[in-house]
């Protein structure tokens, strides 16, 4: 009897268990129980956001956070010692196999891996087998759109980085490694597979998604941004690299930014009607008419972020070069030396108080209007934190308890009108300059001038802050700076996109599209090395006290004062980055990345060649 009960308990408990064990997992996602509508997709698509869409990073996360994360690279600012050096040898490894974005901050960009060109095959192979059986034709376009956008994007960012990479058109299986280790495809081939995505995009993602999230608009946003970058990339390029480089490609990308600039617009759905600090530090975005797409911060959900309080009055900072404060216009819409309201043969009109008075209003909203010790040059950014941070540590020498360590609930643009605005006019202009097309003055009052007319904010207006003067077509200033190779009108077009677009990541990759890594041999420009006007002794008398022998001033003739302990009188004049020497010698090479060793070796022993970017 026993032995009956014992056999039949055990049938029962196998047959448990099978059923068990046969029962779809609820962690992950299997194919035979998923993709059964939108609401799956959707789930999927949105697995890809916080990797693509960083924002200010969450918590002490920085990655491609302006400020603290790969920003601060570029000829916009000088740090102390020796600058940061250009890759000179290639690398151990420069790879990734993970799925997360890692950011090189010398290049504004990800390692070399392919991880997230699988996962967004992984997506575009699910919609074209499954979708077609389980969505409507209009969802099926809309959700292969915005699996093509991950790609797109990944795509672009690697090309940008590496030039010619490996383009996988499907998920790879783990028993093909003829494809797995494939060699490098062509850039142009890549980058015409980019083309392709992108016009799928601009055809059939959905105009409206829902509150936040990737449409048409936001997509069409992106596409303006990798167009332009890709298509001015071909065109400045095509003496260095004649092989992958040429006027076809340079406007037929170009042509698709104008396109994507266009969309967003003439859709009328977005407005410069927001002031500049408000896109920045304002702790919820929604319903900001210039905000296309942002990463919103609730404490209440633990989404929280670090960036504000890096910029809230007491953390060290990388700070900006009297060059790049220099650059940046003055009210009268015009540049330093030829406007009449900066006086350029006085030096000490360019005091912190007096530019944040006399330059555009994007000046007063990212820098505070008193030097502190707290920046390497003493001018201090405080573009993503409200202002009231600064004013509250200034007066109190203590962190305001709103803007302190990872609990910042500001929240981050991800994509704006004042972004697409510029880059649409500026392939418009590359694209005339090329013969095709021209720049009229109603696509300047659409851009720079709609730009210029923003609301000003209260602290602006109460300060004395004025709204810049619109530029006109027929009366564009030629800044005796200007390089002899940009026309007069590109000129302006890339100063307002310097002040537009500081600290967000565009700089460093606008100097490698223009071929002008050349800005970053500081010995071509002195005033790469210095802050602004100072008199120490009236403002910032304690910060003298032990700085013997250390804190130097140069005058407006040149010379430089060093601080002895009884002159404090002085100590008037430029302030000199301590110690503040040029960066290691660089090359041509430095406009792509090296493969690391380990990635070409791990190809050959497996029998294949990785090829090794072009000029390492």
């Amino acid at each position: 009897m026993k032995k009956i009960l014992y056999f039949t308990l055990a049938l029962v408990l196998a047959c448990s268990c099978s059923d068990l064990l046969d029962r779809p997992t609820l962690t992950k996602v299997v194919d035979n129980g998923y993709w059964r509508n939108e609401a799956d997709f959707r789930l999927f698509a949105n697995g890809f956001y916080p990797s693509y869409f960083e924002g200010y990073g969450v918590g002490w996360d920085q990655a491609y956070a302006p400020v603290r994360g790969g920003t601060g690279f570029s000829d916009d600012f000088v740090s102390e010692g020796k600058q940061s050096a250009f890759t000179n040898k290639v690398p151990s490894s420069s790879g990734s196999s993970s799925e997360s974005r890692s950011c090189s901050s010398e290049w504004y960009g990800p390692s070399w891996g392919f991880g997230r060109v699988r996962k967004a095959n992984i997506f575009i192979d699910r919609v074209t087998t499954y979708g077609k059986e389980n969505l409507t034709e209009e969802e099926y376009a809309h959700w292969l759109s915005v699996a093509y956008f991950f790609k797109a994007y990944e795509y672009y960012d690697l090309v940008n980085v590496f030039g010619a990479v490996p383009y996988f058109e499907t998920t790879v299986r783990d028993d093909d490694p003829d494809t797995m280790y494939k060699d490098r495809d062509d850039r142009q081939f890549v980058m015409d597979k980019v083309y392709d995505m992108c016009r799928y995009i601009l055809d059939n993602m959905r105009t409206d998604d829902g509150e936040n999230t990737l449409n048409r608009y936001v997509a069409a946003g992106f596409i303006s941004r990798m167009m332009l970058n890709e298509g001015t990339w071909q065109y400045y390029h095509a003496q260095q690299y004649e092989d992958f480089c040429d006027d076809e490609h340079a406007k037929k990308y170009l042509e698709m930014a104008v396109e994507a600039g266009d969309l967003v617009i003439q859709s009328k759905k977005y407005k410069f009607e927001s002031d500049y600090k408000s896109l920045f530090a304002s702790t919820d975005l929604k319903g900001n008419p210039e905000v296309l797409m942002y990463r919103h911060y609730d404490a209440g959900l633990s989404i929280t972020h670090c960036i504000g309080s890096y910029t809230g009055g007491s953390e060290s900072q990388t700070g900006v070069n009297l060059e790049f404060i220099k650059a940046f216009n003055c009210n009268d819409g015009k540049p330093m030396k030829l406007s009449s309201v900066a006086d350029p043969d006085d030096p000490t009109a360019l005091t912190m108080a007096n530019l944040s008075l006399t330059r555009d209003p994007r000046f007063f909203d990212s820098f505070y209007h008193r030097v502190s010790k707290h920046s390497s040059s003493m001018i201090y950014c405080n573009k993503f934190a409200a202002r009231e941070a600064l004013d509250y540590y200034f007066e109190t020498n203590q962190k305001h308890p709103d803007w302190n360590g990872m609990f910042n609930v500001n929240d981050a643009p991800i994509m704006r009108l004042g972004e697409v605005v510029l880059n649409w006019i500026e392939a418009k202009a590359v694209l005339a300059e090329m013969g095709h097309g021209t720049v009229s003055q109603d696509d300047i009052d659409a851009s720079i001038n709609a730009i210029r007319n923003r609301p000003l904010n209260a602290d602006a207006t109460k300060y004395g802050v004025k709204k810049t003067a619109p530029l006109y077509l027929n009366a564009i200033p030629d800044d005796p700076d200007r390089d002899g190779d940009v026309s007069a009108l590109m000129w302006e077009i890339r100063r307002e996109r310097r002040m537009e677009l500081f600290h967000e990541g565009n700089r460093i990759k606008d100097l490698r599209r223009w071929y002008k890594l050349d800005y970053m041999d500081y010995d071509t420009n002195p005033d790469k090395y210095l802050g602004p006007w100072v008199n120490f002794a009236v403002e910032e008398p304690t910060f003298m006290k032990d700085k013997i022998n250390v804190l130097k001033v140069q005058d407006a003739d040149g010379n430089i004062f060093t601080y002895r302990g009884n002159n404090p009188e002085e100590m008037e004049g430029f302030y000199c980055v301590r110690n503040a020497v040029n960066r290691e010698t660089f090359f041509d090479r430095s406009y792509m990345r090296p493969i690391g060793q380990q990635q070409i070796d791990d190809y050959k022993m497996r029998g294949y060649t990785l090829t090794q970017t072009v000029n390492w």
